[in-house]
């Protein structure tokens, strides 16, 4: 029963499976990873920000998907994108927002694909979980070094 409680942590009810979620910090010019914070599955995108309190300068940019709403309290330069509220339609306006902000964050999906290529985040992970960080961040630096120094 012991094991069944330390399970618990690492369930994620979404995914309907343990999980062990990480998250990323992408400079958004140069494309690299700059950090990274790690937690179990079960915990919330906005409270692993929360508890992690990654680096940001007071003048960056945070561009943020609709997980981390109320980061503004901890953040002053993070944009969220506007949602439609029940029964209403969103203004042209909040539209050509959201998608420019669509656009600039594309350049950090394509930093989650190159992740989910070495298949440490599309699968499962089968090893040690106490070694999830360190491999997660050994890729990083990979791609990070794959990045300054192009072939």
């Amino acid at each position: 029963m012991n094991g069944q409680k330390k399970q618990r942590s690492f369930y994620s009810g979404k995914q309907k499976r343990h999980t062990l979620k990480a998250q990323v910090v992408v400079d958004y010019l140069s494309g690299l990873i700059v950090c990274t914070a790690f937690g179990k599955g079960r915990t919330h995108d906005f409270r692993l920000f929360k508890e992690h309190r990654l680096p940001f300068g007071p003048d960056q940019m945070c561009l943020v998907d609709r997980g981390y709403q109320g980061i503004a309290k901890f953040h002053d330069e993070s944009y969220l994108p506007h949602k439609k509220k029940k029964g209403e339609k969103l203004t042209s306006k909040q539209r050509r927002f959201n998608r420019r902000l669509a656009q600039i964050r594309v350049k950090v999906e394509h930093v989650n694909r190159k992740l989910k290529i070495f298949r440490i985040l599309s699968e499962r992970y089968r090893n040690g979980r106490k070694r999830f960080g360190l491999r997660f961040n050994l890729i990083a630096g990979l791609l990070n070094y794959e990045l300054t120094h192009p072939i």
